[in-house]
């Protein structure tokens, strides 16, 4: 859920008035064709799987790409894709997966090769690695016979079936001799999903038109346009004047700024993502040597304790979030994950209470002046912490000005800092010069993610090499339970697992869930005549895990001279991307916060 740079607003809206006139750039729908047009606030970074990590690029590749298996869209549990069937030894070290009978979308059939080539890359080459190399580390060998693949692991792993990694065309990919700059802009794309790459624009848009190849058939739409905005609000503007058809992944003030629009569908559902915050509660690199120059206050837990009694989670519901979001009372999974989401009961729930959160802090010996606020019990240094947001977010600033307040109450004082995306990420994520960060995470249905970015393996190293850290947490018990989970092929005891290792986040708190942000979309009900969420109850459209909103959805056809339906659309959303254009950030900023939350990207 990470938005783009917010402070491109002015100059965004003002080239798009002036790129009202570059017709010639754009391109009308052929009378009778279908096009979806989606609107996005941030940019691929790559075209290339092995490289790419926002999460805009990842949902695209969703739609361009097989997987070994896929999100079930009712369940979420993992069902076939390009693996039609597997098999597991009993010491659940070897499995094999039965590849089916298909086609590439240049003809060329789809084998075991294919897999075992891209896994086996992704092992031997350090550029492969970049978007998902953490997906192999537990892999032995990879081998291929046929259409069986056979993967032998070095210890039993659960997530399996739940492998991020697309399947690439061996056939295509294995002349590329320097991945590390290919951006794999060939066009058309050789794909084995839904759709085909046809042209992609850089910063400004991608074009994709179905695939006749595809094994369940080809989708309803006979092309997809994905459109870069440069902000949110020129976004949903495209969107009220029927530039783009469908636009995700909004805040509130967004999100609100679409009602009262007869043509526009607001989708509101839980989401995927927990929102938290990060307390560096004495940050160490992997060989345990202290970093950065966090609060030593923050070491206790009976500190983070307090300023988690201190925080009126409602409130933040309420106030900040406009009440479409939900109190965070436990896990950092959302509750739309049903088997693994643990919250707080009982004495173990920390609930709002400022006399309490006072009480711990007095016990503690952490003492208030003449001037309310407490120092440390030495009396040396005062409890002033910093809290560190994104730049040009104002809902982090809203956030920011409440959490003030909050914590005034326990005689704590809270200093906003605000950075840029890039010096955001390192300060949090590696150089550990914060006290308290805003974070987050979009969560896939297998949490195993997510739930690593919290062990002591993920911390920086030495040299300052960003492991993906989220927390720089490293606790033994918690590093127990993760081992336990991976071995655990059992999918009831292995959420038991999980759950104990969010109870163990919450009471030890390196990190503070504050809330889980509802899923907040939009849709022209006068161009998108069909469109099946995911999961199919109440789920989610393009911020969904899968590829299956765009492969079931259907859309009014283009009519003669016109756009296709929408009232004064005339694909302007595309010159709104070549005039507006997103700022890429250097791959090494995405290398140190890989699926990590900022304001300007992110990726589950």
């Amino acid at each position: 859920m990470r938005k783009w740079f917010a402070r491109l607003a002015v100059l965004g809206v003002a080239l798009l008035v002036a790129g009202q006139g570059q017709v010639a750039l754009a391109q009308e729908p052929g009378a009778g064709k279908k096009v979806l047009r989606v609107g996005a606030t941030q940019a691929v970074d790559s075209m290339n799987p092995f490289l790419a990590v926002r999460v805009v690029s990842t949902q695209v590749h969703r739609w361009m790409y097989g997987f070994l298996t896929v999100p079930d869209s009712k369940t979420l549990q993992p069902s076939p894709d390009l693996a039609e069937s597997w098999t597991t030894s009993d010491d659940g070290l070897t499995w094999t997966f039965k590849i089916r009978q298909t086609k590439w979308s240049d003809g060329k059939p789809v084998t075991a090769e294919d897999a075992a080539w891209t896994f086996n890359k992704i092992m031997t080459d350090d550029a492969a690695k970049t978007a998902n190399g953490p997906a192999v580390e537990n892999f032995e060998s990879v081998t291929a016979n046929g259409q069986d693949l056979v993967i032998k692991l070095k210890a039993p792993q659960a997530s399996m079936l739940d492998n991020p990694i697309p399947i690439m065309p061996k056939h295509a990919w294995e002349g590329v001799t320097d991945l590390a700059n290919f951006d794999g802009d060939k066009y058309p794309s050789v794909s084995s999903g839904p759709y085909v790459a046809t042209e992609h624009k850089k910063d400004q848009y991608i074009k994709l038109k179905a695939n006749p190849s595809y094994w369940r058939g080809a989708p309803k739409v006979d092309e997809l346009q994905v459109i870069f905005y440069d902000n949110p609000q020129a976004a949903i503007a495209g969107l009220k004047k029927g530039d783009i058809d469908l636009i995700g992944r909004l805040n509130p003030p967004e999100f609100e700024a679409m009602k009262g629009d007869a043509n526009i569908e607001q989708w509101n559902t839980q989401g995927r993502r927990a929102a938290y915050l990060q307390i560096n509660h004495g940050a160490t690199t992997t060989d345990n040597k202290p970093v950065g120059d966090g609060h030593p206050a923050l070491k206790d837990v009976k500190v983070r304790q307090a300023l988690h009694h201190a925080i009126d989670k409602q409130k933040l519901v309420d106030e900040v979030w406009g009440g479409l979001a939900r109190p965070a009372d436990g896990s950092i999974v959302p509750p739309m994950f049903k088997d693994f989401f643990w919250e707080a009961t009982g004495e173990t729930k920390v609930t709002h209470d400022v006399a309490k959160a006072n009480q711990i802090l007095d016990d503690a010996g952490y003492k208030k002046g003449s001037d309310g606020v407490r120092t440390m019990p030495d009396g040396k240094r005062k409890l002033e912490f910093r809290f560190t947001i994104h730049a040009d977010t104002p809902i982090e600033d809203k956030l920011a000005e409440y959490l003030t307040g909050f914590f005034k109450e326990i005689g704590i004082t809270l200093t906003t800092v605000k950075l840029d995306s890039s010096k955001f990420s390192d300060e949090t994520g590696v150089a550990a010069t914060f006290d308290i960060a805003i974070s987050g995470w979009s969560v896939n249905p297998d949490p195993e993610e997510v739930l690593a970015t919290h062990l002591c393996s993920r911390r920086p190293t030495p040299a300052g090499e960003g492991g993906g850290t989220e927390s720089f947490y490293c606790d033994p018990t918690f590093e127990k339970l993760y081992q336990e989970q991976l071995k655990e092929l059992d999918r009831t005891k292995r959420a038991g697992i999980i759950k104990q290792m969010l109870e163990r986040l919450y009471t030890d708190a390196p990190v503070i869930a504050l809330y889980y942000p509802n899923n907040l979309e939009g849709y022209r009900k006068d161009r998108v005549t069909a469109i099946t969420p995911i999961p199919e109850e109440k789920g989610l459209l393009y911020g969904g895990s899968s590829y299956w909103p765009f492969y079931t959805v259907d859309v009014k056809a283009a009519s003669a001279g016109g756009s296709g339906g929408a009232d004064g659309g005339s694909n302007t959303g595309l010159i709104a991307g070549i005039v507006g254009g997103v700022v890429v950030l250097g791959l090494a900023a995405f290398l140190l916060t890989r699926r990590r939350k900022s304001a300007a990207d992110d990726r589950e």
